[in-house]
Protein backbone atom coordinates (compact mmCIF):
# COMPACT_ATOMS: atom_id res chain seq x y z
CA UNK A 1 0.00 0.00 0.00
CA UNK A 2 1.47 3.40 -0.84
CA UNK A 3 2.18 5.91 1.88
CA UNK A 4 -0.66 8.26 2.71
CA UNK A 5 -0.39 11.91 1.64
CA UNK A 6 0.25 14.37 4.46
CA UNK A 7 -0.92 17.58 2.80
CA UNK A 8 -4.29 18.82 4.01
CA UNK A 9 -6.90 17.97 1.43
CA UNK A 10 -8.47 21.20 0.43
CA UNK A 11 -11.33 18.08 -4.67
CA UNK A 12 -21.68 12.12 -9.89
CA UNK A 13 -29.06 12.88 -11.73
CA UNK A 14 -30.97 12.78 -8.61
CA UNK A 15 -31.60 9.32 -7.18
CA UNK A 16 -34.28 10.18 -4.69
CA UNK A 17 -36.67 13.10 -4.87
CA UNK A 18 -36.47 15.46 -1.94
CA UNK A 19 -38.98 14.82 0.81
CA UNK A 20 -42.05 16.99 1.00
CA UNK A 21 -40.55 19.09 3.79
CA UNK A 22 -37.74 20.27 1.50
CA UNK A 23 -39.41 23.29 0.05
CA UNK A 24 -39.13 25.18 -3.20
CA UNK A 25 -37.57 28.62 -3.32
CA UNK A 26 -39.80 31.24 -1.76
CA UNK A 27 -41.91 28.79 0.25
CA UNK A 28 -41.78 28.37 4.05
CA UNK A 29 -38.64 26.86 5.53
CA UNK A 30 -38.44 23.18 6.33
CA UNK A 31 -39.61 21.97 9.72
CA UNK A 32 -36.49 21.95 11.90
CA UNK A 33 -38.09 19.32 14.14
CA UNK A 34 -38.73 16.84 11.34
CA UNK A 35 -37.03 13.48 11.77
CA UNK A 36 -35.11 13.71 8.52
CA UNK A 37 -32.06 15.10 6.79
CA UNK A 38 -31.17 15.75 3.16
CA UNK A 39 -27.76 14.76 1.85
CA UNK A 40 -26.32 16.19 -1.38
CA UNK A 41 -23.60 13.81 -2.51
CA UNK A 42 -21.25 12.90 -5.32
CA UNK A 43 -21.93 9.45 -6.73
CA UNK A 44 -20.06 6.26 -5.93
CA UNK A 45 -21.21 5.26 -2.44
CA UNK A 46 -24.75 4.14 -3.31
CA UNK A 47 -25.49 1.01 -5.31
CA UNK A 48 -28.24 0.49 -7.86
CA UNK A 49 -28.54 -3.01 -6.40
CA UNK A 50 -29.19 -1.59 -2.93
CA UNK A 51 -26.10 -3.16 -1.35
CA UNK A 52 -23.74 -0.19 -1.27
CA UNK A 53 -22.18 1.67 1.64
CA UNK A 54 -24.80 4.41 1.67
CA UNK A 55 -27.62 1.88 1.37
CA UNK A 56 -26.55 0.18 4.59
CA UNK A 57 -25.59 3.38 6.39
CA UNK A 58 -28.88 5.15 5.65
CA UNK A 59 -30.94 2.12 6.68
CA UNK A 60 -29.02 1.51 9.90
CA UNK A 61 -28.97 5.20 10.83
CA UNK A 62 -32.75 5.48 10.44
CA UNK A 63 -33.23 2.30 12.45
CA UNK A 64 -31.06 3.60 15.30
CA UNK A 65 -32.27 7.21 15.36
CA UNK A 66 -35.60 7.36 13.55
CA UNK A 67 -34.10 9.99 11.24
CA UNK A 68 -34.81 9.43 7.54
CA UNK A 69 -32.11 10.28 5.01
CA UNK A 70 -33.26 11.93 1.78
CA UNK A 71 -30.52 11.49 -0.81
CA UNK A 72 -29.76 13.63 -3.86
CA UNK A 73 -26.90 12.52 -6.10
CA UNK A 74 -25.00 14.54 -8.69
CA UNK A 75 -21.54 15.36 -9.94
CA UNK A 76 -19.19 16.79 -7.32
CA UNK A 77 -19.14 20.29 -8.78
CA UNK A 78 -22.85 20.23 -9.57
CA UNK A 79 -23.67 19.51 -5.92
CA UNK A 80 -21.80 22.64 -4.82
CA UNK A 81 -23.40 24.72 -7.57
CA UNK A 82 -26.86 23.62 -6.49
CA UNK A 83 -26.08 24.39 -2.87
CA UNK A 84 -24.93 27.88 -3.85
CA UNK A 85 -28.10 28.53 -5.89
CA UNK A 86 -30.21 27.58 -2.89
CA UNK A 87 -28.31 29.72 -0.41
CA UNK A 88 -31.34 31.96 0.29
CA UNK A 89 -33.47 28.89 1.06
CA UNK A 90 -31.13 26.08 2.06
CA UNK A 91 -32.51 22.61 1.43
CA UNK A 92 -29.54 20.34 2.13
CA UNK A 93 -28.19 19.46 5.57
CA UNK A 94 -25.04 17.55 4.65
CA UNK A 95 -22.73 17.87 1.65
CA UNK A 96 -20.49 14.99 0.55
CA UNK A 97 -18.18 15.75 -2.35
CA UNK A 98 -14.63 15.33 -3.61
CA UNK A 99 -11.65 17.69 -3.64
CA UNK A 100 -11.32 20.44 -4.78
CA UNK A 101 -15.09 20.98 -4.56
CA UNK A 102 -15.30 20.57 -0.81
CA UNK A 103 -12.83 23.47 -0.51
CA UNK A 104 -14.87 25.37 -3.09
CA UNK A 105 -17.97 24.92 -0.93
CA UNK A 106 -16.03 26.28 2.03
CA UNK A 107 -14.74 29.23 -0.01
CA UNK A 108 -18.32 30.10 -0.97
CA UNK A 109 -19.38 30.11 2.68
CA UNK A 110 -21.64 27.08 2.24
CA UNK A 111 -20.31 25.02 5.16
CA UNK A 112 -20.57 25.40 8.91
CA UNK A 113 -18.06 24.34 11.54
CA UNK A 114 -18.63 20.90 13.03
CA UNK A 115 -16.07 18.34 14.14
CA UNK A 116 -17.84 14.98 14.38
CA UNK A 117 -17.21 12.81 17.41
CA UNK A 118 -14.35 10.48 16.47
CA UNK A 119 -12.86 12.85 13.92
CA UNK A 120 -9.82 13.22 16.18
CA UNK A 121 -8.92 9.75 14.86
CA UNK A 122 -8.91 11.06 11.28
CA UNK A 123 -5.48 12.13 10.03
CA UNK A 124 -4.85 15.85 9.70
CA UNK A 125 -4.37 15.30 5.96
CA UNK A 126 -7.96 14.11 5.70
CA UNK A 127 -9.86 16.92 7.39
CA UNK A 128 -10.14 20.68 7.37
CA UNK A 129 -8.13 22.28 10.17
CA UNK A 130 -10.96 24.81 10.53
CA UNK A 131 -13.51 22.07 11.15
CA UNK A 132 -15.57 22.58 7.99
CA UNK A 133 -15.25 19.06 6.58
CA UNK A 134 -13.82 15.60 7.23
CA UNK A 135 -13.16 12.56 5.07
CA UNK A 136 -15.73 9.81 5.58
CA UNK A 137 -14.27 7.39 2.98
CA UNK A 138 -10.73 7.61 1.69
CA UNK A 139 -10.23 6.89 -1.98
CA UNK A 140 -7.88 7.24 -4.97
CA UNK A 141 -8.30 8.38 -8.56
CA UNK A 142 -8.02 5.71 -11.28
CA UNK A 143 -8.91 4.76 -14.83
CA UNK A 144 -10.88 1.67 -15.84
CA UNK A 145 -10.74 -0.58 -18.91
CA UNK A 146 -12.74 -3.45 -20.37
CA UNK A 147 -10.84 -6.61 -19.41
CA UNK A 148 -12.78 -8.76 -21.89
CA UNK A 149 -11.70 -6.68 -24.91
CA UNK A 150 -8.24 -5.64 -23.65
CA UNK A 151 -5.97 -8.33 -22.21
CA UNK A 152 -3.76 -5.64 -20.68
CA UNK A 153 -4.54 -2.06 -19.67
CA UNK A 154 -2.75 0.84 -21.33
CA UNK A 155 0.51 1.49 -19.51
CA UNK A 156 0.92 5.23 -20.11
CA UNK A 157 -1.01 8.38 -20.96
CA UNK A 158 0.47 8.17 -24.46
CA UNK A 159 -1.16 4.76 -24.94
CA UNK A 160 -4.58 6.32 -24.36
CA UNK A 161 -4.11 8.43 -27.49
CA UNK A 162 -3.74 5.34 -29.70
CA UNK A 163 -6.21 5.42 -32.61
CA UNK A 164 -7.68 2.04 -31.53
CA UNK A 165 -9.47 3.90 -28.73
CA UNK A 166 -11.16 6.39 -31.07
CA UNK A 167 -14.78 6.67 -29.95
CA UNK A 168 -14.10 4.13 -27.21
CA UNK A 169 -12.66 6.45 -24.55
CA UNK A 170 -14.52 8.87 -22.33
CA UNK A 171 -13.81 10.84 -19.20
CA UNK A 172 -16.23 12.88 -17.13
CA UNK A 173 -16.25 16.64 -17.43
CA UNK A 174 -13.66 18.61 -15.45
CA UNK A 175 -15.27 21.27 -13.31
CA UNK A 176 -18.53 19.32 -13.10
CA UNK A 177 -17.53 15.83 -11.95
CA UNK A 178 -14.96 15.27 -9.21
CA UNK A 179 -13.28 12.41 -11.03
CA UNK A 180 -13.33 14.45 -14.23
CA UNK A 181 -11.50 17.24 -12.47
CA UNK A 182 -9.10 14.57 -11.21
CA UNK A 183 -8.17 13.74 -14.81
CA UNK A 184 -7.01 17.32 -15.15
CA UNK A 185 -5.13 17.29 -11.83
CA UNK A 186 -3.27 14.09 -12.71
CA UNK A 187 -2.39 15.43 -16.17
CA UNK A 188 -1.06 18.68 -14.70
CA UNK A 189 1.14 16.66 -12.36
CA UNK A 190 2.28 13.93 -14.75
CA UNK A 191 3.07 16.26 -17.65
CA UNK A 192 4.73 18.87 -15.48
CA UNK A 193 2.40 21.85 -15.91
CA UNK A 194 -0.50 23.42 -17.74
CA UNK A 195 1.08 23.78 -21.19
CA UNK A 196 2.16 20.16 -21.79
CA UNK A 197 -0.95 18.82 -20.04
CA UNK A 198 -3.25 20.78 -22.34
CA UNK A 199 -1.22 19.79 -25.39
CA UNK A 200 -1.81 16.15 -24.55
CA UNK A 201 -5.50 16.52 -23.66
CA UNK A 202 -6.01 18.32 -27.00
CA UNK A 203 -4.49 15.30 -28.72
CA UNK A 204 -6.54 12.88 -26.61
CA UNK A 205 -9.75 14.65 -27.65
CA UNK A 206 -9.61 12.81 -30.98
CA UNK A 207 -10.53 9.64 -29.04
CA UNK A 208 -12.88 11.17 -26.48
CA UNK A 209 -16.59 10.41 -26.88
CA UNK A 210 -17.61 13.67 -25.24
CA UNK A 211 -18.77 15.22 -21.99
CA UNK A 212 -20.35 13.36 -19.09
CA UNK A 213 -21.59 15.09 -15.96
CA UNK A 214 -21.27 11.90 -13.92
CA UNK A 215 -18.35 9.51 -13.73
CA UNK A 216 -20.63 6.77 -12.46
CA UNK A 217 -22.40 6.66 -15.83
CA UNK A 218 -19.20 5.50 -17.52
CA UNK A 219 -18.63 2.27 -15.59
CA UNK A 220 -21.56 0.29 -17.06
CA UNK A 221 -20.61 1.47 -20.55
CA UNK A 222 -17.08 0.22 -20.01
CA UNK A 223 -18.29 -3.09 -18.59
CA UNK A 224 -20.52 -3.63 -21.65
CA UNK A 225 -17.74 -2.73 -24.09
CA UNK A 226 -19.41 0.45 -25.38
CA UNK A 227 -16.28 2.11 -24.01
CA UNK A 228 -12.87 0.52 -23.63
CA UNK A 229 -11.37 3.23 -21.39
CA UNK A 230 -12.92 5.62 -18.87
CA UNK A 231 -11.99 7.44 -15.71
CA UNK A 232 -13.16 6.59 -12.22
CA UNK A 233 -12.03 6.11 -8.66
CA UNK A 234 -10.89 3.01 -6.84
CA UNK A 235 -13.74 2.80 -4.32
CA UNK A 236 -16.56 3.26 -6.83
CA UNK A 237 -15.14 0.95 -9.47
CA UNK A 238 -14.02 -1.77 -7.08
CA UNK A 239 -17.41 -1.71 -5.33
CA UNK A 240 -19.38 -2.16 -8.56
CA UNK A 241 -17.23 -4.98 -9.92
CA UNK A 242 -19.73 -7.43 -8.43
CA UNK A 243 -22.29 -6.33 -11.00
CA UNK A 244 -19.79 -5.16 -13.64
CA UNK A 245 -17.13 -7.91 -13.73
CA UNK A 246 -15.47 -6.81 -16.98
CA UNK A 247 -14.05 -3.66 -15.40
CA UNK A 248 -10.37 -3.47 -14.62
CA UNK A 249 -8.64 -0.71 -12.66
CA UNK A 250 -5.38 0.87 -13.82
CA UNK A 251 -3.24 3.95 -13.36
CA UNK A 252 -1.46 5.31 -16.46
CA UNK A 253 2.17 6.24 -15.94
CA UNK A 254 3.48 9.69 -16.99
CA UNK A 255 5.77 8.14 -19.61
CA UNK A 256 7.23 4.78 -20.70
CA UNK A 257 9.33 3.22 -17.96
CA UNK A 258 7.85 5.37 -15.19
CA UNK A 259 5.80 4.06 -12.29
CA UNK A 260 2.02 4.55 -12.40
CA UNK A 261 0.71 7.47 -10.35
CA UNK A 262 -2.43 8.57 -8.56
CA UNK A 263 -3.52 10.79 -5.69
CA UNK A 264 -5.95 10.64 -2.80
CA UNK A 265 -9.50 11.64 -3.68
CA UNK A 266 -11.62 11.21 -0.55
CA UNK A 267 -15.33 11.60 -0.03
CA UNK A 268 -15.40 14.60 2.30
CA UNK A 269 -18.49 15.51 4.34
CA UNK A 270 -19.49 18.79 5.90
CA UNK A 271 -22.42 20.36 7.71
CA UNK A 272 -24.26 22.77 5.42
CA UNK A 273 -24.50 26.33 6.70
CA UNK A 274 -28.06 27.17 7.77
CA UNK A 275 -29.00 23.51 7.43
CA UNK A 276 -32.74 23.14 8.10
CA UNK A 277 -32.12 20.03 10.23
CA UNK A 278 -28.72 20.86 11.69
CA UNK A 279 -29.09 18.80 14.89
CA UNK A 280 -30.00 15.69 12.88
CA UNK A 281 -27.15 16.41 10.47
CA UNK A 282 -24.64 16.49 13.32
CA UNK A 283 -25.89 13.12 14.52
CA UNK A 284 -25.47 11.76 11.00
CA UNK A 285 -21.91 13.06 10.68
CA UNK A 286 -21.07 11.53 14.07
CA UNK A 287 -22.50 8.25 12.82
CA UNK A 288 -20.47 8.30 9.59
CA UNK A 289 -17.21 8.72 11.49
CA UNK A 290 -18.08 6.24 14.25
CA UNK A 291 -15.80 3.25 14.55
CA UNK A 292 -18.47 0.62 13.74
CA UNK A 293 -19.39 2.41 10.49
CA UNK A 294 -15.77 3.01 9.54
CA UNK A 295 -15.13 -0.72 9.97
CA UNK A 296 -17.66 -1.27 7.17
CA UNK A 297 -16.02 1.10 4.66
CA UNK A 298 -13.97 -1.61 2.93
CA UNK A 299 -16.16 -4.62 3.71
CA UNK A 300 -19.38 -2.98 2.42
CA UNK A 301 -18.26 0.07 0.45
CA UNK A 302 -15.02 -1.10 -1.14
CA UNK A 303 -13.21 2.00 0.09
CA UNK A 304 -10.52 2.95 2.57
CA UNK A 305 -11.37 3.84 6.17
CA UNK A 306 -10.80 7.40 7.34
CA UNK A 307 -9.93 6.48 10.93
CA UNK A 308 -6.35 5.75 11.96
CA UNK A 309 -7.51 3.36 14.68
CA UNK A 310 -9.46 1.11 12.28
CA UNK A 311 -7.37 -1.63 10.68
CA UNK A 312 -9.46 -3.40 8.06
CA UNK A 313 -8.64 -7.08 7.54
CA UNK A 314 -11.59 -8.15 5.39
CA UNK A 315 -11.08 -9.62 1.89
CA UNK A 316 -11.96 -6.31 0.24
CA UNK A 317 -9.26 -4.52 2.21
CA UNK A 318 -6.68 -7.08 1.04
CA UNK A 319 -7.82 -6.74 -2.58
CA UNK A 320 -7.68 -2.94 -2.39
CA UNK A 321 -4.17 -3.05 -1.00
CA UNK A 322 -3.16 -5.26 -3.93
CA UNK A 323 -4.67 -2.78 -6.43
CA UNK A 324 -2.63 0.05 -4.90
CA UNK A 325 0.60 -1.91 -4.70
CA UNK A 326 3.38 -0.33 -6.78
CA UNK A 327 1.46 2.88 -7.45
CA UNK A 328 3.09 6.19 -6.52
CA UNK A 329 0.74 8.52 -4.65
CA UNK A 330 1.58 12.16 -5.23
CA UNK A 331 0.31 15.14 -3.24
CA UNK A 332 -1.50 17.78 -5.28
CA UNK A 333 -1.02 21.39 -4.31
CA UNK A 334 -4.63 21.85 -3.28
CA UNK A 335 -4.13 25.51 -2.44
CA UNK A 336 -2.99 26.14 -6.03
CA UNK A 337 -5.81 24.04 -7.48
CA UNK A 338 -8.43 25.75 -5.35
CA UNK A 339 -7.10 29.17 -6.35
CA UNK A 340 -6.59 28.45 -10.05
CA UNK A 341 -9.23 25.84 -10.83
CA UNK A 342 -11.23 28.16 -13.11
CA UNK A 343 -8.05 28.96 -15.05
CA UNK A 344 -7.27 25.28 -15.53
CA UNK A 345 -10.86 24.47 -16.53
CA UNK A 346 -10.92 27.29 -19.07
CA UNK A 347 -7.57 26.14 -20.48
CA UNK A 348 -9.00 22.61 -20.82
CA UNK A 349 -12.10 23.94 -22.59
CA UNK A 350 -9.93 25.89 -25.01
CA UNK A 351 -7.59 22.97 -25.69
CA UNK A 352 -10.37 20.44 -26.26
CA UNK A 353 -12.98 22.70 -27.82
CA UNK A 354 -15.42 21.67 -25.11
Amino acid sequence: MPSRPHRPLAAGAAVLALAGSVTACGTPAADAQAKEITVYSADGLKSEQGDGFYDKVFKDFEKQTGIKVNYVESGSGAAVQRLARERANTKADVLVTLPPFIQQADDKGLLDIYRPHGSEQVAAADKDPGGKWVSIVNNYFCFIYNKKELPHPPATWQDLADHRFAGKLQYSTPGVAGDGTAVLIKALHDFGGQGPAMDFLKKLQANNVGPSSSTGQLAPKTDKGELLIANGDVQMNYANMKSMPHQGIFFPAPKPGARPTTFALPYAAGLVKDAPHAANARKFLDYLISKPVQQQVSAVGGGFTSRKDVKATDPNAAALAKIMNGVDVFEPDWNDIDKNLDTYINAWKTATGS
